[in-house]
């Protein structure tokens, strides 16, 4: 039970996000191009968050049919974003899996030509917390 909540405060954390402002109105999911490929829905994520519910997020294929749109975002009246939830649940099962945080200095031997430098900056940005 210990390690579920560290798990929850950890996605917290990671996403800035407070789960426990949705009021479950669904207009994350109306508005998400990805809803019929979804198992869990973006209103759903933060219940299973709240309820400790990170096994089954981690097995869920809407963790990965997420396209970080952010049309969630929009929508939200409360300001759940849910996109920020799966984006922090994302990162928790990749760390779990060994591959943990990027560092400034580990770059440059990232760079190549072909990549856009958008791409580095967002990998930056979400492997640094």
């Amino acid at each position: 039970m210990n390690n579920v909540k560290n798990q929850v405060d950890r996605i917290r954390q990671i996403s800035g996000v407070n789960p426990y402002k949705c009021m479950k109105c669904g207009k994350c999911s109306a508005s998400c191009p990805s809803f019929n490929e979804m198992d869990i829905k973006p209103h759903q994520f933060a219940s299973y968050i709240m309820n400790g519910e990170i096994e089954a997020l981690a097995a869920s294929k809407s963790l990965w049919k997420c396209l970080s749109c952010f049309a969630c975002l929009e929508r939200c009246p409360r300001d759940v974003e849910p996109a920020k939830l799966i984006d922090a649940a994302r990162q928790l099962v990749v760390r779990q899996k060994g591959q943990d945080y990027l560092k400034a200095d580990e770059i440059p031997a990232l760079l190549d030509p072909e990549l856009p430098q958008q791409l580095l900056v967002s990998a930056f940005r979400r492997y640094r917390r």
